[in-house]
This record gives C-alpha cells, sequence and structure tokens, in this order.
C-alpha cells in the first residue's frame, strides 16, 4: 500500500512550518514528535512509512543552523556523563592508592604480630627473656 501523497504534503507543509518558526499545533520544537503533531500524522508512521521525510527534517534543520532538542538533550547529557566519569575514574585513581596503602600497613602489622608472637613463645633467637622472680 503506497501512501497517499496527501500525507506527504502535509508532512512537508509541517515542516516548513517548523522551520519557519511558524508552528499551528505543536510547541514548534525541532523533533520527529514536533513535526509529527505538526502534521496531525502518527509519529510512528512517520517514522516507519516516510523515512526519507523524516530525514529530510533533520538535514534542513541542520543547513539552517538549528539543532535539535533531542541533539540538545543528548549533547548535554554527554557533557554531564564525562563530567561523571572523570570523577569516578578520580575516585577509583584515590581509592587503589588507599589499597595500596592498606596493604602495605596489613603486611607491617603482621610482620610486627609475629615478631610479638615469637617473643611470646620464646623462640625469637636475639631476645633473651627477662627472669623474674624471688631471686632477682
Amino acid at each position: 500500500m503506497s501512501p497517499a501523497p496527501d500525507e506527504r504534503d502535509r508532512i512537508r507543509a509541517a515542516m516548513d512550518r517548523i522551520l519557519a518558526g511558524a508552528p499551528e499545533r505543536s510547541n514548534g520544537a525541532l523533533t520527529i514528535v514536533a513535526l509529527a503533531i505538526e502534521a496531525d500524522f502518527p509519529r510512528n508512521a512517520l517514522t516507519q512509512r516516510h523515512l526519507d521525510l523524516k530525514n529530510e527534517f533533520y538535514k534542513r534543520v541542520k543547513i539552517q543552523g538549528g539543532t535539535s532538542e533531542v541533539e540538545t538533550r543528548l549533547h548535554t547529557k554527554i557533557v554531564t556523563l564525562k563530567t561523571t566519569i572523570a570523577n569516578k575514574n578520580a575516585e577509583i585513581a584515590r581509592l587503589k592508592d588507599d589499597v595500596n596503602g592498606f596493604l602495605a600497613e596489613n603486611t607491617r602489622l603482621t610482620l610486627e604480630n609475629q615478631e610479638l608472637r615469637d617473643v611470646l613463645s620464646g623462640t625469637a633467637a636475639n631476645v633473651t627473656p627477662l627472669r623474674s622472680g624471688p631471686g632477682r
């Protein structure tokens, strides 16, 4: 089933109105949703049956120097996510440094603990136990 020529004419007229800044039905956003509302046409039908008109719309938006609302939102989100990633990478680096510090301290304490156990058991080679008792 081929689309009615009226559909394509309505979509192109809606495209012209939005790009001219004179929308009649929509908010005038440079999006496919606004184009579908402006053309009084279902969005999914626009994106499935008239893919060429959707692409033409975005091409004309780009030529006109505008950016669509979706592009602006995505760009803002990308900037936010890049900042988040940089912060998380810095936090991971700090945590790795902390882990290395904790491992070094754990090793030191383990060695110290072993030395103290050796002293208590009397197996330390260079330790002479002190005698206490009545003979002192």
